[in-house]
């Protein structure tokens, strides 16, 4: 099966690199943006991809994310297909509140992006409405995190499958996700490719590359 990965990857190399290359660029992007990014990252939950960013981008073009009213912004997601769009809306609000300064969003310079670790884990404990695997898709999605684990639903089900695991959990706190993780970059590191990477192989071995991001 591991030989069956390197020769998916292999034909998908080019690809991959190049969706990296565009994630990691991210991070020199305005606050506006990583917040956005952020915000996209807690409507996802049980949501599409798609149907997050669209709602996002409809935030955006009628002004209410950076602010509107927990009620104007959940009319939105709904109207957009976010599920649980009371409560996403109060977590964005939420976000905004914590980090802004003086009014303005002010995310990039609160980010310790030296101890990612650290980072997801302080993000997993304080965001209202990311979890760990919000919180590293978060990181992912602006430049950061290539070698931390999404395990989502999808992700779990190819490391079954793979051997990798021998279940898929239908809970995981964080003591859980963190030694899947350690699997799964085992698992990674005998491959000779980065978490990013086998976490693309993964997904491309249904036809495509994540919507990882907002676009």
């Amino acid at each position: 099966m591991e030989s069956s990965l390197l020769l998916l990857y292999a034909s998908k190399k080019a690809d991959i690199k190049k969706r990296l290359e565009e994630l990691d660029r991210i991070k020199y992007e305005p606050d506006e943006r990583i917040f956005a990014e952020l915000c996209f990252c807690l409507c996802t939950p049980q949501t599409k991809a798609s149907a997050a960013n669209k709602a996002i981008n409809a935030l955006q073009t009628a002004n209410l994310l950076f602010s509107g009213k927990p009620e104007e912004i959940a009319l939105v997601l709904d109207k957009n297909g976010v599920r649980f769009h009371n409560n996403k809306a109060k977590y964005v609000v939420a976000a905004r509140q914590r980090f802004s300064r003086d009014g303005k969003v002010k995310i990039k310079s609160m980010l310790n992006t030296e101890d990612l670790w650290g980072l997801r884990n302080w993000l997993a404990d304080n965001v209202e409405g990311l979890g760990m695997k919000e919180a590293t898709h978060f990181l992912r999605n602006i430049g950061h995190g290539s070698d931390l684990a999404i395990l989502d639903r999808h992700i779990m089900t190819e490391l079954y499958k793979h051997k990798v695991i021998t279940e898929i959990p239908l809970v995981l706190p964080k003591n859980k996700y963190l030694h899947i993780e350690r699997l799964m970059k085992e698992f990674a590191k005998n491959l000779n490719i980065s978490m990013a990477e086998l976490d693309m192989v993964f997904w491309s071995e249904h036809g495509s590359l994540p919507l990882e991001e907002m676009k």
